[in-house]
């Protein structure tokens, strides 16, 4: 048995969750339902961010303290996630004890090795980023390139990391490990940020409160890198000694934004290296889903809410979108329009279509009672197609290109119904073997798709008249030809995807 640790980036409480997060989410569901498929011992992590600047100044807006702040609103990111049938296996909260220990266990380590120094710091800040920018990151009339409002001018003593140190060592191991951040062209923008030249970085501030303590100097807070970054070893029992966190860590993927490359593709590695801690496997960076062109965040105001839209298409007509309408690493626009378009075309129209289709031939031909598929069907080759063509693409980090492999059977399938007519034909041999193989067909297809529309997959694994759920076969072996015995009852039930008039 393998083990697969997947990431998502821990989500800031300074408000509630929005599409943006959502979307990271799902994919990170999708992918560990795969690898969940081919028997792995998987651990999916999620998360908030709760110490800061920004949730210090929104606590005090809300009257409440701190942690109490945390405390209201971490909750909805866990709720929104099981409404949208997340399965994570573990839900960290930076305000943790765990989380504090790996924090202080990380700190002292790259302090210890003499790559944290105190300095003093005088520089352009933006409280939304939690960063510093030099003149030349900066728009006109000193304003934040993410957040287009003015940044603040800060000046303190800090201890720093020295990045400067790393960047050849950086530069050596991306080179020993190409294809280590997908896609390509995110990996490359990676890479011209370290040739661009490294500056050290704030770790702590003393004019904060609300924070994790550095372990040597109490007077300082850890700023937001190495407290937020280290979650995903905090979840592995990274600075508990009686825990051994090489039985998780390396992580197989950080699945983050792509306004958090430097961060988590820069400052993490070099820490890490400073810490003598193994460098991540890989990362898979996805593009910003957009509204009207512009990121989602509070401060503009076009936050879509993700349990609004699940009102609307069910909870996997909204996963099938934010899984099949962008390919990630890439940005895409969300609409409503585009939401339901999708739905009907590749849900209703399609997948859907297909299940009532071959239920209802079933039923009126074959007396109810599924036939075997035949050896050397036709749909045979077809189903080993996108089989493959859907393995490569979730290897790759390619959901959205997955789900088009696999609808790929869906539509030849359907296609293969419309040239042989079986409504039209008298109940026979005829029909039971072109109702055999679509049965077979339909069955891989529900093996495919369920790590995109899991709760729909359970419902036509239970209509095939199948045995257990999708979820407890194993891949590759389960989507070979030839699984669907033929001899059980097919049920009809309602429409899937009941059509939606836009």
């Amino acid at each position: 048995m393998s083990r697969f640790y997947v990431t998502t980036p821990i989500y800031y409480v300074n408000a509630e969750p929005h599409l943006g997060h959502a979307y990271t989410t799902i994919v990170g569901d999708a992918l560990t339902r795969w690898r969940r498929l081919h028997g792995d011992d998987v651990l999916y992590l999620t998360g908030t961010d709760e110490h800061g600047l920004k949730i210090r100044q929104s606590a005090d807006a809300a009257g409440m303290s701190p942690q109490a702040f945390c405390d209201s609103i971490a909750p909805k990111f866990a709720h929104a996630w099981e409404r949208l049938n997340i399965a994570n296996d573990d839900f960290i909260r930076t305000t943790e004890p765990r989380h504090h220990a790996a924090v202080q266990e990380l700190l002292q380590r790259c302090y210890d090795a003499g790559d944290i120094e105190l300095d003093t710091y005088s520089g352009k800040y933006c409280v939304a980023c939690e960063e510093y920018y030099s003149d030349e990151e900066l728009l006109d009339n000193d304003h934040c390139p993410i957040h287009k409002r003015p940044v603040d001018h800060f000046e303190e003593e800090n201890y720093f990391f020295r990045l400067s140190r790393f960047q050849d060592r950086l530069l050596k191991w991306y080179a020993d490990h190409p294809g280590s951040i997908v896609p390509e062209f995110r990996g490359n923008e990676a890479l011209g940020l370290i040739r661009g030249g490294l500056r050290d970085f704030s770790v702590s501030r003393t004019s904060l409160d609300w924070g994790i303590r550095l372990p040597w100097d109490d007077k300082h807070v850890a700023y937001v890198w190495f407290d937020a970054l280290t979650n995903y070893l905090s979840a592995t029992g990274f600075g508990d000694s009686s825990v051994d966190y090489t039985q998780r860590w390396p992580v197989d993927y950080h699945l983050i934004g792509k306004d958090i490359i430097r961060h988590h593709c820069v400052y993490w590695p070099a820490m890490l290296m400073s810490a003598g801690v193994d460098l991540p496997k890989g990362w898979a960076v996805g593009g910003w889903l957009l509204v009207d062109g512009e990121k989602m965040a509070k401060s503009t105001g076009n936050v879509v809410n993700p349990l609004d839209l699940i009102d609307v298409v069910g909870v996997d007509g909204f996963r099938y979108y934010v899984l099949a309408e962008t390919a990630y690493g890439s940005d895409g626009d969300f609409s409503f329009d585009g939401l339901v378009s999708r739905y009907n075309a590749d849900l209703a129209n399609n997948l859907g279509n297909l299940a009532a289709r071959v239920a209802t031939v079933v039923e009126k031909k074959c007396g109810g009672i599924g036939p075997a598929p035949r050896t050397d069907s036709p749909l045979a080759e077809a189903a080993a197609e996108a089989v493959a063509a859907t393995t490569k693409a979730w290897d790759a980090v390619a959901p959205s290109r997955a789900l088009e492999a696999t609808w790929g059977l869906i539509r030849a399938t359907n296609a293969y119904l419309e040239m042989h007519e079986p409504w039209k034909s008298e109940p026979g041999s005829d029909v039971d073997a072109v109702m055999g193989d679509a049965l077979e067909a339909l069955r891989i297809v529900t093996l495919l798709a369920h790590p995109a529309v899991p709760a729909t997959t359970e419902v036509i694994w239970m209509r095939l008249g199948l045995s257990g759920s999708p979820a407890d076969q194993r891949l590759p072996a389960a989507t070979s030809w030839g699984g669907y015995a033929g001899g059980t009852a097919v049920e009809k039930g309602d429409p899937l995807f009941p059509r939606i008039k836009s």
